[in-house]
């Protein structure tokens, strides 16, 4: 069985669980390709818990407001939030109060 994260073909078993020695992914042979899928489906935060339309989330770090000399401090919290699929990464739309509306990455926020 070939690792289904890296496609390496040196996996071996463990017990009920796949091992990959090259990237050191577990899997369990149960899961198959469509159980792989769906834990990466949804989009997650800096702390991997999911996020969902609506939901509250705070901000980690300071981020710099691109084209602006503004700057999103760290802790702000940001209510509302819309999931998007985003060709840069940016994965969340939302409106910061004194700033506007404006695109976030999962990355950097935590879910409130």
């Amino acid at each position: 069985m070939d690792c289904p994260k890296c496609n390496s073909e040196h996996a071996y078993q463990d017990g009920s669980l796949w091992v990959c020695p090259e990237c050191a992914h577990e899997w369990s042979a149960e899961a198959g390709s469509a159980g792989e899928a769906s834990p990466e489906a949804g989009v997650r935060d800096a702390h991997g818990n999911a996020l969902s339309d609506g939901d509250s989330v705070i901000v980690i770090k300071d981020l710099k407001v691109k084209g602006s000399s503004s700057v999103v401090k760290g802790g702000t919290k940001v209510r509302n939030i819309r999931l998007t699929e985003g060709a840069d990464g940016h994965n969340i739309a939302c409106k910061i109060d004194g700033i506007g509306a404006m695109n976030l990455k999962s990355e950097f926020v935590k879910k409130a």
